[in-house]
């Protein structure tokens, strides 16, 4: 097995679990926090999905999915096109509401798209290459989809968690 095949692997197990974490679900549930400066749901897909979507673009040289499918407008955020949500305060988390967990796979499946054409390409020399020298050491190709890979699973792990608490509460 290649590398790229392992990430292919690993990225697709991301997008399995993001239907998951939202199969089902109303606005009520998508958008409910389970306290006043926690994430919800739609917070949570939305934001591994812009941090996917802008990390892979930047790495391979594409833009965005956001920008170019205007999913931004879709969405009608009232945030910045460009934001990804890192760092986001309560108030801005609170922002992201959506109506339909169609909204929240649609988008995330056009960037799994876009991010597996790019990962067919790859070669093991690839994953070299230095995309982001704003760090200590210079951060390779191979690196930035592994971090991306690891921040995803993260938050859509978080997203399984809100559904479960918001599940039982329900019980």
């Amino acid at each position: 097995m290649h590398a790229k095949d392992i990430l292919i692997d690993g990225f697709n197990r991301i997008q399995e679990e993001v239907h998951a974490a939202v199969q089902g679900l109303g606005p009520d549930d998508l958008d409910a926090r389970p306290a006043a400066d926690a994430n919800s749901i739609a917070w949570l897909i939305w934001h591994l999905t812009r941090v996917q979507d802008d990390h892979v673009a930047d790495a391979f040289g594409l833009e965005q999915v956001w920008l170019t499918q205007d999913w931004h407008k879709r969405f009608n955020l009232d945030l910045p096109r460009h934001d990804t949500g890192y760092g986001h305060s309560p108030a801005k988390v609170a922002k992201v509401r959506v109506d339909s967990p169609d909204l929240l796979t649609g988008y995330y499946d056009a960037v799994h798209e876009q991010s597996l054409r790019a990962l067919r390409e790859l070669t093991a020399g690839d994953l070299e290459r230095i995309v982001d020298e704003r760090w200590d050491p210079p951060v390779s190709l191979g690196v930035r989809l592994v971090s991306v890979l690891s921040d995803d699973l993260e938050h859509v792990g978080q997203a399984a968690y809100v559904r479960g608490l918001l599940q039982s509460a329900a019980a």
